[in-house]
């Protein structure tokens, strides 16, 4: 699996800022449904529903929201680098700048799985990191997140 299948350009984004978690996932519903046709409010239900779980915040201002929803044909992801970190309630209290949203089918097994492991492998790469937190082209941020060779789990 490459994350260059699990996401497209069109759902790569620099923003601003939020205020508050619910509309930071408010945008990545936005661009779910812009790039791959679901319906935002789903997307924004799954994410808000995951999150009541526990904080998706894995920490060093990443992380790492994802949902299993209906009707959806396969994973798929979202990537919004933040210009100004969010208080997100992550494991360190460090806030977020740097979000990978994930969608997965809900009857998609271990494959949801296994995506976000390969998109925790990779934002866990401090060189890859580095590299999305000085860029604010989203061309250039799909091409590293692309790119980026995640370390192989053991």
């Amino acid at each position: 699996m490459e994350l260059s299948k699990l996401l497209v350009p069109a759902a790569v984004k620099v923003v601003g800022q939020f205020t508050s978690k619910k509309r930071l996932f408010q945008e990545l519903g936005e661009i779910a449904a812009q790039a791959y046709g679901m319906s935002a409010a789903v997307a924004i239900d799954g994410l808000q529903e995951r999150e009541t779980l526990g904080p998706t915040g894995v920490g060093h201002g990443i992380a790492l929201p994802h949902a299993r929803l209906e009707d959806l044909k396969g994973i798929v992801g979202v990537f919004v680098r933040l210009e100004k970190p969010l208080d997100y309630d992550s494991v360190d209290r460090q806030p977020v700048d740097l979000v990978f949203g994930l969608f997965a089918p809900k009857d998609g097994g271990v494959d949801h799985l296994k995506a976000l492991a390969l998109v925790s492998r990779t934002m866990r790469d401090q060189g890859v990191l580095a590299k999305l937190r000085a860029n604010n082209d989203p061309a250039k941020l799909y091409a590293i997140l692309t790119e980026a060779k995640a370390p192989q789990a053991a």
